[in-house]
């Protein structure tokens, strides 16, 4: 299955600058049944794990987190980058592996207490996913994990994060 899966990620050298190899989604996301078996790898392991919201960053963290939260009957929150939520928001900025960045939440979408998963298609560096763990715990919430489709081992992204990473896909 995973060997399936990869043969959907398509490797563009030097993008977005020289130097960084991106790993496109777009060939997995418009397969449909590479796609409904993403989403099965990235829920089944939170199943039965009493997860009240997942939590998904802007933009591909939408696509597969929604999906996640369907599959788990969980709820689904946004984090989005700055001056796009129109209520009141928290903030945290961060470090990406190429800039900084900064991402908000709104203040009352997590209750205190509240089981969250983080989902997003990939985790480089950490700093994004240690930004919405930032921001979950900020507004009282747990993180219950952090799952990902794609995990950059080599970046050693998941020792910032507060909790063990369920990656679908490793590359170093």
């Amino acid at each position: 299955m995973i060997k399936s899966l990869k043969t959907l990620i398509r490797d563009v050298p030097d993008f977005p600058k020289p130097g960084i190899l991106f790993r496109d989604i777009t060939p997995l996301l418009s397969n449909a049944s590479g796609l409904a078996l993403s989403i099965e790898l990235l829920a089944n392991p939170f199943r039965g794990k009493n997860i009240d919201l997942v939590v998904g960053a802007e933009s591909r963290g939408f696509i597969f987190g929604t999906a996640v939260a369907c599959c788990l009957s969980a709820g689904f929150v946004i984090v989005r980058k700055p001056g796009k939520l129109p209520h009141k928001r928290i903030a945290m900025a961060y470090d990406l592996e190429y800039g900084t960045d900064t991402l908000e939440m709104h203040a009352d979408s997590i209750v205190a207490g509240q089981r969250v998963l983080i989902v997003d298609d990939l985790l480089a560096t950490g700093g994004t996913m240690k930004a919405c763990c930032d921001l979950v715990t900020q507004l009282g919430g747990t993180v219950a994990g952090i799952a990902v489709l794609i995990e950059l081992t080599g970046l050693k992204g998941s020792a910032r994060l507060p909790c063990n990473v369920h990656s679908v896909l490793q590359y170093e």
